[in-house]
């Protein structure tokens, strides 16, 4: 959660399942923006990275998601400030990956800093035989047809292939002569736009060897725009609202304006080609022609001035300007080809990059670091990861990070153990030195007694129990000769059903129904209880067990969470209808930002139900009014506010194909022997809450904050 809106995610459902690498790259940009090669995360958005105050990471020692949804009440806190929530996809240890846990790392004796790097990362001039392009080019100077990818390459990196089965529909260029060293070469560039297909092209443009603009296009999507990224593509919906260019259009012009013999020339290539769905058999790639060490690329913008001597991709400008980067990714293959490997080895571009981001740093400290912050000294990588730990990359460019808790760093940058400083201790000296750094790790923790497997395996079961509960309605009484069809199709309106029975030891006859959402049960106890349905007039109630008693008190809880904010949960949708139907039928909506359509995550296959996010929470209740009563093709719709539309929704499928048992309540030895447990747990978890409630009301504004739950295993 930021304490301004800057980070931009997709949230629903499926979504809300990340990687550690995933994390990792979201936490490099934002601590270092574009200095030591962090980059802009693959899976989201920072906007405005310079004008973050800090990044503070609490991680919660011993807990996991099971602990969040078991103590859900508990948390007020943190479920209704933290925005995005994910689950963190089985991995190493990642805390690992952040400051080397458990590995006594020892500093490294660096005059220069940043510059005096091995040379295992930045070659040097008078030995060029470790350089990756003399290593994998040679020395000599050759012509353009030995900087031309080969079909194993192309496949490597994913260029569209003809024959591949991805490449289903594309249309091939058919330059299928021969190419020698005086072959024409063409700069290529596109810019995309998000549309609800994915990546789609809005811009293209081509140049010929004398960098003159032959194509310089603006295309209009097939689908449904969602993200004009304006940022970086310089799209506006006012410059594509008169275009009648469709990407057919450009594939004819193309196929028509390339000779038999030509070859294309871009920087990663292989993402332009795939927008365009054109498949064209020579290409050079200027990302992969000035190759790094580890297979890590250049950015054009880099590489356009390191060698070129040009400023391109300029912050005052909208967007780029793909004729400008044709025609840059056309003028890098030149200088490769006329001056030849040995003398781009000479620039030692990564010793100028390096330099370069130093310099950056070095100006931006005085306005981000507080006085006293001295630069750190490197540490060595620890020996059992394969890329240095997240401290060492801050500690690199000169930052101080703050470490606090069961691992703490030192004055002179070591990592040390500490376990015997309590949680409020560490509350207190967060507080103090938060603000003193950029970047902080604050580590509470439950404590080793509560990672007990029968102690995790018991709170587990109790969840499973609950929420199985909180999916289940009883429904009765009928007539002995009650339609069951009826009344499976009535309550199938609410929502898609996991199963349906009837119980018959009642003195009449009652079923037994478990949803596949939450929002479906609710919708069915709050539309259905005391209507007629088969013919009887029924009740409709949840399972009445003692962990069901604080029910009510889930529900609206689950309604103010802030990740629901804004979302509507939509009911009796005809399968057969596709996301992009159900577009149409809710475009006049007003403020609509996203449809989510619930899938079984096993075969694919969409439910009767979808989820609605507005931008705005007063759009989302306005519509609950529209959408109820509803008819979309024959089915007519039910409505309510959702109540687990994001990281809730993945763990309740969960559930639902859980092995364990269905409803009721658990009751057997290790359930009594927690009861005691759980008592304590649920005290600490209160004061964990209350803790990171201080601690975050204390951060400057525009700080990232992330709370980890690393689990224990």
């Amino acid at each position: 959660q930021e304490k301004s809106s800057h980070l931009s995610a997709a949230l629903f459902g499926e979504d809300c399942e990340i990687s550690h690498d995933q994390l990792y790259e979201l936490l490099k940009y934002a601590a270092l923006g574009k200095c030591h090669n962090a980059t802009q995360p693959s899976w989201c958005h920072i906007y405005h990275q310079r004008h973050l105050a800090g990044v503070v990471v609490i991680v919660l020692h011993e807990m996991s998601q099971l602990h969040f949804y078991k103590f859900y009440l508990q948390f007020k806190h943190l479920r209704r400030v933290f925005r995005h929530r994910f689950t963190l996809t089985p991995s190493t240890n990642f805390l690992a990956s952040l400051y080397g846990e458990g590995a006594n790392v020892k500093p490294q004796n660096t005059a220069q800093g940043l510059t005096s790097t091995s040379s295992q990362c930045i070659p040097k001039s008078s030995d060029l035989q470790c350089d990756p392009i003399i290593r994998k080019y040679g020395e000599k100077k050759q012509g353009l047809t030995s900087y031309t990818l080969t079909l194993e390459e192309q496949k490597k990196n994913d260029y569209p292939i003809k024959g591949s089965p991805g490449c289903k529909g594309y249309i091939y260029t058919e330059c299928d002569q021969q190419r020698t060293d005086s072959s024409p070469l063409f700069g290529l560039d596109c810019e995309m736009c998000l549309t609800a297909k994915g990546n789609e092209v809005t811009r293209v443009s081509l140049v010929d060897a004398q960098g003159q603009c032959l194509l310089n296009e603006l295309v209009k999507p097939e689908s449904t725009v969602v993200n004009y990224r304006t940022r970086f593509s310089g799209i506006t919906k006012k410059m594509l609202l008169p275009v009648k260019t469709r990407l057919s259009d450009i594939q004819t012009r193309l196929k028509k304006m390339l000779p038999h013999d030509a070859v294309l020339v871009g920087h990663s290539l292989n993402a332009d080609l795939q927008a365009l769905e054109m498949i064209h058999p020579s290409v050079i790639d200027t990302s992969l022609l000035f190759a790094r060490n580890g297979g890590r690329r250049f950015k054009l913008k880099f590489l356009a001035k390191a060698v070129l001597g040009k400023e391109i991709q300029c912050e005052q400008k909208l967007g780029h300007d793909p004729a400008e980067d044709a025609r840059a990714a056309l003028e890098l293959a030149q200088f490769f080809i006329e001056q030849g490997p040995a003398k781009v080895a000479e620039l030692n571009l990564e010793m100028l990059l390096t330099t370069e981001k130093l310099a950056e740093v070095s100006q931006k400290k005085a306005v981000l670091q507080p006085q006293g912050c001295g630069v750190q000294k490197q540490l060595n990588e620890p020996p059992h990861l394969s890329k240095p730990c997240f401290l060492d990359c801050l500690q690199v460019t000169g930052q101080k990070p703050l470490l606090l808790g069961r691992q703490e760093m030192d004055s002179s940058g070591l990592c040390q153990s500490n376990l015997s400083t309590s949680n409020k201790q560490i509350l207190q000296r967060a507080l103090e030195d938060v603000p003193l750094s950029t970047f902080s790790i604050i580590q509470f923790s439950l404590g080793p007694e509560y990672i007990a497997s029968h102690l995790l395996a018991g709170l587990y079961e109790k969840v499973r129990s609950k929420l199985t509960d909180m999916l289940t309605i009883y429904a009765g009484p009928f007539e002995e000769s009650f339609c069951l069809k009826s009344v499976k199709k009535e309550f199938g309106r609410c929502g898609p059903i996991q199963s349906l029975t009837v119980v018959t030891e009642t003195y009449q006859p009652y079923v037994c129904i478990q949803y596949e959402v939450l929002e479906a049960a609710q919708l069915a106890v709050e539309s259905l209880n005391g209507a007629e349905v088969a013919g009887s007039c029924i009740k409709v109630q949840r399972p009445i067990t003692a962990a069901m008693l604080d029910c009510d008190v889930w529900i609206k809880e689950l309604e103010l969470d802030i990740e629901n904010e804004g979302v509507i949960y939509v009911a009796g949708l005809k399968e057969s209808l596709t996301e992009t139907d159900l577009q149409e039928e809710f475009s006049q909506l007003k403020d609509l930002e996203t449809l989510f359509l619930p899938k079984d995550l096993q075969s694919g296959k969409h439910r009767n139900c979808c989820f609605l996010k507005f931008q705005k929470s007063q759009s989302a209740l306005d519509a609950l009014e529209v959408i109820n009563g509803w008819t979309v093709k024959g089915s007519k719709l039910r409505s309510r506010n959702a109540l687990a539309s994001g990281h809730l929704w993945r763990w309740i499928w969960q559930v639902n194909h859980s092995n364990g048992k269905q409803g009721g309540n658990i009751l057997d030895e290790k359930m009594e022997q927690l009861s005691d447990s759980e008592q304590d747990l649920r005290k600490k978890v209160k004061k964990l809450d209350h803790h990171i409630k201080k601690l975050y009301r204390s951060l400057q504004d525009n700080t990232l904050c992330i709370v980890l739950f690393p689990g224990v295993n």
